[in-house]
């Protein structure tokens, strides 16, 4: 009986070292931080994003509107000059 409360005990021992182990190496707390952190940043800096990428869709507009103009100048039928680039195809 008392060999058996032993290395129940031993086991239980060990089974902690291993648990203690495991949470030094993978800390949950430092991950939770760590996501927290991430994500206020994100936060704070969506609206650099936005105006980020309403300056890309602003410049890619703008090199479309450029093609249009140049098809349209250099096509010699006139009914498609002022047309928009999608209409033409």
């Amino acid at each position: 009986m008392q060999q058996a409360i032993q290395a129940n005990l031993k086991r239980l021992k060990t089974f902690l070292n291993y648990s203690r182990n495991y949470l030094k190496r993978n800390n949950p707390i430092k991950v939770l931080k760590k996501e927290i952190v991430a994500g206020l940043k994100d936060a704070l800096s969506i609206n650099k994003k936005k105006k980020m990428l309403q300056y890309k869709l602003k410049y890619q507009m703008h090199q479309l509107n450029q093609m249009e103009r140049l098809i349209a100048q250099n096509n010699e039928h006139t009914f498609l000059r002022g047309n928009k680039f999608n209409e033409m195809r």
